[in-house]
């Protein structure tokens, strides 16, 4: 396989992936912290509702898959959560060691404010709808990309 051409200077900051993504990242989060501070939500437990609003309960195994995180990360954003009133953890039934996470009547009806902020979140950033599909196509090609060459090692 041949190398690709990574111009003069390959490690020029300005032609980092992981810099692009770094910078972009923090400021499209810092652009959700106003919007989901009259929900009291964090951006990592709106990420969380947002897999509750899909479907609910889900076990923490499932929650962890959905988001791409450990359940050492999701605890306690899943204890603050049922400490709000917003989400109930309780052992399945059938499987004790199954800890279910299901959305309280709050909790479900927050969905209705939380609806609006996609749209804010669109309009502040001012680019326009198609070309923030085709950057999600992009970022879920690099996620997928990611995770298999993380898988492999």
């Amino acid at each position: 396989m041949q190398s690709p051409d990574l111009g003069e200077d390959p490690l020029a900051l300005d032609r980092q992936v992981c810099f692009a993504l770094s910078v972009a990242s923090r400021n499209v989060i810092s652009l959700y912290r106003p919007l989901l501070a009259p929900m009291n939500l964090t951006h990592p437990q709106y990420l969380v509702m947002l897999a509750l609003w899909e479907r609910s309960p889900r076990s923490v195994t499932d929650l962890c898959d959905v988001l791409h995180a450990d359940a050492a990360t999701l605890s306690p954003l899943l204890k603050r959560l049922e400490s709000v009133g917003y989400v109930l953890r309780t052992r399945s039934r059938s499987d004790e060691r199954r800890l279910e996470v299901a959305l309280t009547e709050e909790g479900a009806r927050l969905r209705d404010e939380a609806e609006k902020i996609p749209y804010k979140i669109v309009e502040t950033l001012g680019v326009e709808l198609s070309e923030l599909e085709e950057l999600h196509v992009a970022l879920t090609k690099v996620i997928s990309a990611s995770r298999r060459a993380l898988d492999t090692r």
